[in-house]
């Protein structure tokens, strides 16, 4: 699946300066036009067929995704974009995108990962950044796409932009929680900061795996992002 790498090593470079860190910051943060607040990923549906009902229910359904989706799919995929990015290689990039998109187990999840990719990718060009433009219609198609070219382009090291990409991923939902179950700011802020002590050991286990070891299955997540389509009244996105 054009570069492809047998295993990417912790050893990721320098200690990340200011001004990468400010960016890293910017590109994670949730205030980022791109439309994140707007999905739950099944979590409205879970709520709504009583299986979150509270912080402990919403930590077990976090952790278990970022644990066995996150780590497994969408953090050693988005490392290999970030190689493909600072190798100037379209054609590995656009393998290991459509390669994400196929992993995506709903219309809803992956019409989400274009819609998000499209913000992102306009984004991008609005800020100027270097060949963005020229690479606009790839990173259209993937908002993974985007964050990793943008922390490409911005040398910031592969595991911490891992780290960043993870916590956007566990912030985002964690405020989709506190309006659905509902939570209290309170208890929003325990669960971020539980599911971030887990973070570090997910971005190590995306750093170690091999390309024939990346893949992930989360059945609850399919069904709950399938019924999700046709749930009858919806805060957020399909």
């Amino acid at each position: 699946m054009g570069v492809t790498m047998d295993r990417v090593s912790p050893e990721h470079g320098p200690v990340m300066g200011p001004t990468a860190l400010v960016r890293l910051l910017h590109l994670a943060s949730p205030s980022l036009p791109v439309g994140a607040f707007t999905y739950s990923q099944g979590i409205e549906w879970a709520v709504e067929q009583g299986w979150l009902v509270g912080a402990g229910d919403v930590e077990h359904w976090l952790a278990d995704q970022l644990e066995n989706a996150l780590a497994r799919l969408d953090l050693p995929i988005a490392a290999r974009m970030m190689a493909a990015v600072a190798g100037g290689d379209r054609d590995a990039l656009a393998c290991w995108t459509h390669g994400l998109l196929a992993a995506r187990d709903t219309s809803e999840l992956r019409a989400e990962e274009r819609q998000r990719g499209r913000a992102l990718a306009d984004l991008l060009c609005a800020w100027e950044l270097s060949d963005a433009q020229p690479w606009r219609d790839l990173l259209a198609q993937s908002q993974t796409a985007g964050f990793a070219f943008a922390a490409a382009r911005w040398q910031i090291p592969v595991a911490d932009a891992l780290a960043g990409l993870a916590f956007s991923w566990t912030e985002n939902l964690v405020l989709a929680a506190v309006k659905l179950v509902p939570l209290g700011q309170t208890d929003g802020q325990r669960l971020v900061a539980k599911l971030g002590q887990r973070i570090p050991a997910a971005v190590d286990l995306a750093l170690a795996l091999g390309d024939d070891a990346i893949g992930a299955s989360s059945p609850a997540l399919a069904i709950a992002s399938a019924a999700h389509e046709q749930q009858y009244t919806r805060l957020f996105r399909s």
